[in-house]
């Protein structure tokens, strides 16, 4: 099991994309989008750890979260699907889960798919 995260690093991985983010900036390298999105879905597995749901951010992270019926082959039951700049708004709480699913940005499918109860990120909404 990796090391918790804490939240000081979680916000120092999201602080160089927060312009990219907020439309006032190209995107950053590939590599700095990714420590981004892997550093907020890891924290998000650390916050609420389980293998119920796999949150999917290609091509840059997996990861198992939520407690629930283990999923150990194949396609798990319960996905969500989205691109990077959408996790990462809705991770600092510059979009909202409902207006991510409604605008077609996030794939949920599942009846336990659903991260509005986990997002934002509470480190980052400070």
């Amino acid at each position: 099991m990796p090391a918790p995260i804490p939240a000081e690093e979680l916000r120092a991985a999201v602080q160089p994309v927060v312009p990219w983010l907020a439309g006032e900036a190209e995107q950053p390298p590939r590599v700095v989008v990714g420590a981004a999105v892997k550093t907020t879905a890891r924290w998000l597995a650390q916050q609420v750890p389980g293998r119920s749901v796999e949150l999917r951010v290609p091509p840059h992270v997996a990861v198992q979260c939520i407690e629930g019926p283990r999923h150990t082959r194949g396609t798990p039951p319960n996905v969500v699907e989205t691109d990077a700049a959408t996790w990462l708004r809705m991770a600092s709480g510059q979009l909202s889960w409902a207006d991510a699913v409604a605008e077609g940005k996030v794939t949920a499918s599942g009846n336990r798919a659903d991260l509005s109860p986990h997002l934002p990120l509470r480190p980052l909404t400070r």
